[in-house]
């Protein structure tokens, strides 16, 4: 096998690794929050409780995200082509933009809850 062989070749299953792990990222955080959603919703039965449950599944697909962009880049790094690194620019573009709006989302609601428990 070839040096360019092989590394094309572990460039692919560092590539499947990392977006497995992504993949794995995003379900666990899904499976927690749906979980969470019924416990908390059968027990409590008031909206309050469900804004802890947002903020860590915004966690999790944040970490989710980045994984999954780490992958794209790591799927560019060997040799890319000019169509490549487009769409890693769009992909990368598109996946930012989610990771800041989830975050800033999740610090907002992260005031709300801290200034609701200094009212109580």
């Amino acid at each position: 096998m070839e040096p360019a062989e092989l590394l094309r070749h572990g460039d692919e299953v560092l590539v499947a690794v990392v977006e497995v792990a992504g993949a794995v990222v995003i379900f666990v955080g899904a499976v927690w929050a749906a979980v969470r959603f019924v416990v908390e919703g059968l027990r409590h039965r008031t909206a309050a409780v469900f804004t802890p449950i947002r903020l860590t599944l915004g966690r999790f697909l944040t970490l989710g995200l980045e994984f999954q962009l780490a992958a794209d880049v790591l799927r560019t790094a060997v040799s890319p082509s000019f169509t490549q690194i487009g769409q890693l620019a769009a992909i990368a573009t598109i996946r930012t933009a989610l990771n800041y709006f989830l975050g800033r989302e999740i610090r907002q609601e992260q005031r709300q809850v801290a200034e609701g428990g200094r009212r109580s």
